[in-house]
């Protein structure tokens, strides 16, 4: 092996540790019991009673947790779908149809991609307020289903995997747009419409501020608010502590397995439509 094959093949292991790290220390700690927490080596194991702390974390407080993963699953589920549904017909639109102002409104999509969620957070508390839509379900996925990034993706990936002459085929046959956008582009599109999905569900699953700002009833929370609150609790309760690392470790299984089963269509996604045939 070539010494420089040496070199980055260390760099990549050392860096495939340090993002690791936190995971493993999250596993282990999610097995101790709130004294073992600080009594025991932090990377390995205590008389572990994983099982136990789960049934605590998912019990306590009237089983609020299940209800937090519940809303997560909503804000993140549904609005990476219809988020993905509408970068697609956005990115399609602006990939083949030819109009009036078109460049300009991909240059405000981009301007869209490199503004921080967080500096529109409470502009939008204000607007939703007005229409009474705080501390509702729609306060948080309302925002939620616009997604810059995914409609700069699917336009960069229609213009190389959507073939003109596909369309101009299917308008031949007699197919309205609809249907040709439904039961012909989406497919071809797949690869990228994963991708927007996967990103999309990541970002809302692991949105904080949004939440924050728009709800003030603790059953309305995600995971993250959720869990920030008893963190904050855990100087009067201190056993919330163990249920904060708990809930963490289960609120990372459902990004892992999002990343596992989908992770074929992300490389995918991220490549070809960035080649141009």
């Amino acid at each position: 092996m070539r010494p420089g094959r040496i070199v980055l093949v260390g760099v990549v292991t050392l860096a495939a540790l340090y993002f690791l790290l936190p995971v493993y220390w999250l596993v282990i700690a999610a097995t101790k019991s709130n004294a073992s927490l600080y009594g025991s080596f932090g990377l390995w194991f205590d008389a572990p009673r994983l099982l136990d702390n789960l049934g605590r974390v998912f019990s306590y407080g009237g089983h609020i947790y299940p209800r937090w993963a519940l809303n997560s699953l909503l804000y993140a589920g549904v609005g990476a779908v219809l988020a993905t549904l509408l970068s697609a017909a956005a990115g399609f639109a602006l990939a083949k149809y030819r109009f009036r102002g078109r460049e300009a409104v991909f240059k405000f999509v981009l301007a869209g991609v490199l503004l921080p969620s967080t500096a529109l957070a409470l502009p939008l508390y204000l607007m939703f307020s007005k229409i009474g839509l705080t501390d509702t379900y729609w306060g948080v996925l309302v925002p939620s289903v616009v997604s810059p990034f995914g409609v700069y993706l699917c336009r960069i990936y229609a213009e190389s995997a959507v073939p003109d002459t596909v369309l101009e085929a299917a308008r031949v046959d007699g197919a309205g747009e609809e249907r040709i956008f439904f039961t012909v582009v989406l497919r071809l599109m797949t690869p990228a419409l994963v991708t927007v999905f996967l990103f999309q569900f990541v970002h809302i699953w692991n949105n904080y501020f949004l939440p924050l700002v728009m709800l003030s009833e603790d059953d309305k929370y995600p995971i993250t608010l959720g869990l920030v609150t008893w963190q904050q609790a855990a100087d009067r309760v201190p056993e919330l502590t163990q249920y904060t690392i708990g809930g963490a470790f289960v609120s990372v299984i459902p990004l892992a397995v999002a990343m596992l089963v989908l992770q074929r269509y992300w490389r995918t996604g991220l490549t070809e439509g960035s080649v141009k045939e």
